[in-house]
């Protein structure tokens, strides 16, 4: 059956055909949300921000390094897609078919779906639900055993959204080995919910309102890269906004150097109790270890057996980045991460 031989979704139409370059699709995408922004708009990923999310759809987000661990995780998801739908269809005896490409809501055309298969109940020539499929790591495993976890699942119930469709189906293939199938439900008041959450952050899209900076990790490792910095420059800021700021992160630290300092103390008194034993038990069970299997304190060997450490030195392969800087010092700049230094006060005498 062709991808175009029957209709997009109760509920979609198609805004964009498959096989489109990337660009193209990309340029489609940012007109409205699709199904992975969804856990970024909730705060719910670990990878992107919302902020990350604003500046993409509204172009202002520049040439921001991807991770090259999440770029090949995502070559090798695309690659075992087919293999994937294929032993779905064989396991289920339900039909799979690709979509016919972009989808969008047909009152709402800022709802997005890109549906990775269509399902067809045996013996129909429609498809009934849609299929979503993911390639994890092994680590995942007992995760995906309880049920699909929540960034997929909010991208499923996304697509439901849009698609009108009353059920979906996710098969994730675990560490190359192992496929899980889940049936995902149709819930009309989780999807008027998700509507409307999404449907605000899209409005702030519209009107140029970028939302606030968080405290994910996602926002820092984008912080560091996102702007042109020119050296030396100025920025003066309003005293009613920053001042407080630096004063509340004054708070935090002296409050984070007086943990690390209690922190020290209980494991100082912990040490001390293990004295010569590598394994503490209490009540009959291990408490805690303290073994000789942290750091190797190299320098100290060195310097104590130079003889016997130039036996176990060898050569590596190394970028010279003073070198690097010294002869080509914008490109250098371009991929050094910005690192915020905040002057230490000085006292004033009475």
């Amino acid at each position: 059956m062709k991808a175009n031989s029957y209709p997009a979704a109760p509920t979609a139409v198609v805004v964009a055909p498959s096989g489109l370059e990337r660009e193209q699709w990309l340029a489609v995408r940012r007109q409205g949300i699709g199904g992975s922004d969804i856990a970024p708009i909730l705060g719910m990923s670990k990878y992107t921000s919302p902020i990350e999310l604003y500046l993409d759809k509204v172009g202002e987000l520049g040439d921001v390094p991807r991770s090259p661990e999440l770029v090949e995780a995502a070559f090798w998801g695309h690659q075992h897609e087919p293999t994937i739908a294929k032993v779905f269809a064989e396991r289920t005896g339900l039909g799979v078919v690709e979509g016919p490409g972009m989808l969008a809501h047909i009152d709402r055309r800022w709802m997005l779906a890109n549906v990775d298969r269509y399902v067809i109940e045996p013996g129909e020539r429609t498809p009934s639900s849609l299929l979503e499929i993911k390639t994890r790591s092994a680590f995942q495993l007992d995760e995906w055993l309880l049920g699909v976890p929540d960034g997929p699942a909010l991208q499923t119930r996304w697509y439901l959204a849009v698609t009108g469709f009353t059920h979906a189906y996710v098969a994730a293939l675990l560490g190359g080995n192992r496929l899980l199938i889940h049936r995902v439900e149709r819930d009309e008041g989780l999807v008027g919910h998700l509507v409307e959450i999404v449907g605000r952050f899209w409005q702030k899209v519209l009107d140029r309102i970028p939302p606030p900076a968080d405290g994910s990790e996602a926002t820092r490792e984008l912080l560091a890269h996102l702007y042109d910095v020119a050296p030396g420059s100025v920025t003066v800021a309003d005293p009613a906004t920053v001042l407080p700021l630096l004063d509340q992160r004054a708070s935090i630290k002296a409050r984070e150097q007086q943990v690390a300092d209690e922190l020290r103390l209980v494991e100082n008194q912990l040490k001390t109790a293990a004295g010569e034993s590598e394994v503490v038990k209490a009540a009959g069970v291990t408490a805690f270890t303290w073994k000789q299997n942290g750091t190797f304190a190299a320098k100290k060997f060195a310097d104590a057996h130079p003889d016997l450490a130039a036996q176990y030195t060898h050569r590596v392969d190394a970028l010279d980045t003073k070198r690097l800087a010294a002869e080509h010092p914008n490109l250098f700049r371009k991929f050094r991460a910005r690192r915020l230094v905040v002057p230490a006060k000085k006292e004033t005498s009475c």
